[in-house]
């Protein structure tokens, strides 16, 4: 079944949509969306040397040069790629930067060489992102958010991957949020970040949600950025304060930032050079904040991990590895953490332990969060 061009972008979102992004290379890299593939028209020299046609000459013109870059074999292979697409995905969309000539030429020469009518998206890229940005802020403006804060370790992730109404900012991100919070995977482009957490805000807004948590966070995680209006109400927002003993935090790091990320080490570089790079990643992360902890503790907390680190590779024991782990919580992390609580000068509506705030955070109802937020309560 045909279907035509499209403007209605929200409908596009929710329901995952395949998209033939046919932007340059460098266009896709700077930003794009979750399901779009990147079929070029052109590549990135022809982009520019058409860029420059089009500033001296004009339209005319930098349309003559694209006829001629894009010709013979390699405009053969270029169609057939889209029509390869196309076919796999009838129900999908393509789209150029603005919805217009480029666009417009993949869905004529897809019609003349293959006989297929393939649909574009109206005002293209530009359209998209907007639509995702306004939305966004009007999101912030409209609904209710919900900060879960708590010491290093106390397991917030956990807790926002059994909500339903959770913002996974780090997940977004995809990166821890602390100075070893680094994963494996490359982080995301900035847009690409801001269009994730848009996405899965206007899913959730159209199950019906409209109240969020999302994790007490600064204005970076990682290299990716918060959105200036989400950070800035996250000075007003409701704290809940998850808590949980030291020895459970200890155990909970070790998990997460020792056994988890050395196995993904392992499994991509094979156990003996995975083990090394993981040690070496370790012993950066570290570093990373050297002058922060002063040389006196960094050198300390250095030679612990070094020894940990050796014990793992001679024994496979971890044991060593907790002793720094809390050394770095207790010295490092927790003040900091409320230090910077108490400058942000927040009440904290709720305190309690994992299931306690999961049970919190389930069934209180917008009322008593803003019931507690009213003078004298």
């Amino acid at each position: 079944m045909i279907h035509e061009d499209t403007s209605d972008f929200r409908a596009l979102f929710l329901a995952d949509l395949p998209l033939m992004d046919v932007r340059a290379p460098i266009e896709f890299n700077r930003g794009a969306f979750p399901t779009a593939v990147n079929l070029p028209l052109l590549d990135d020299i022809q982009r520019q040397k058409i860029g420059c046609c089009y500033k001296r000459e004009g339209q005319q013109a930098a349309t003559q040069l694209g006829h001629q870059l894009v010709t013979g074999q390699l405009k053969a292979m270029r169609i057939e790629a889209w029509a390869t697409f196309a076919k796999a995905n009838p129900e999908g969309y393509l789209y150029c930067f603005r919805g217009g000539l480029r666009s417009q030429i993949v869905q004529q020469w897809l019609k003349d060489l293959h006989g297929i009518s393939y649909p574009r998206i109206t005002g293209g890229y530009k359209a998209l992102r907007s639509f995702l940005m306004e939305n966004t802020e009007q999101a912030l403006k409209q609904c209710h958010f919900l900060l879960l804060g708590g010491l290093t370790g106390t397991g917030k992730t956990q807790v926002l991957q059994q909500l339903n109404n959770s913002l996974d900012l780090e997940g977004y991100a995809n990166h821890r949020g602390s100075s070893f919070g680094k994963r494996l995977t490359p982080q995301p482009a900035q847009i690409d970040f801001e269009h994730c957490l848009a996405i899965h805000l206007l899913k959730k807004q159209a199950a019906g949600q409209t109240v969020f948590v999302l994790e007490d966070e600064g204005r970076m995680v990682g290299s990716c950025t918060l959105p200036l209006s989400l950070y800035q109400g996250m000075h007003e927002y409701p704290l809940i304060w998850l808590e949980d003993t030291l020895e459970n935090r200890v155990q909970r790091i070790l998990a997460d930032y020792v056994i988890s990320l050395c196995e993904e080490f392992c499994t991509l570089h094979g156990e003996e050079e995975g083990l090394v790079q993981f040690g070496e990643r370790m012993q950066l992360s570290l570093k990373n904040i050297a002058k922060r902890l002063g040389n006196g503790r960094y050198q300390r907390l250095a030679n612990i991990m070094e020894m940990a680190l050796i014990e793992q590779q001679r024994s496979a024991d971890l044991q060593l590895h907790c002793e720094w782990i809390e050394t770095l919580l207790v010295e490092y992390y927790d003040p900091m953490y409320l230090f910077q609580c108490e400058n942000k000068n927040r009440q904290i509506v709720f305190k309690g332990n994992q299931v306690d705030v999961l049970e919190y955070l389930r069934h209180a109802s917008l009322q008593s969060f803003m019931q507690r937020q009213q003078p004298g309560r």
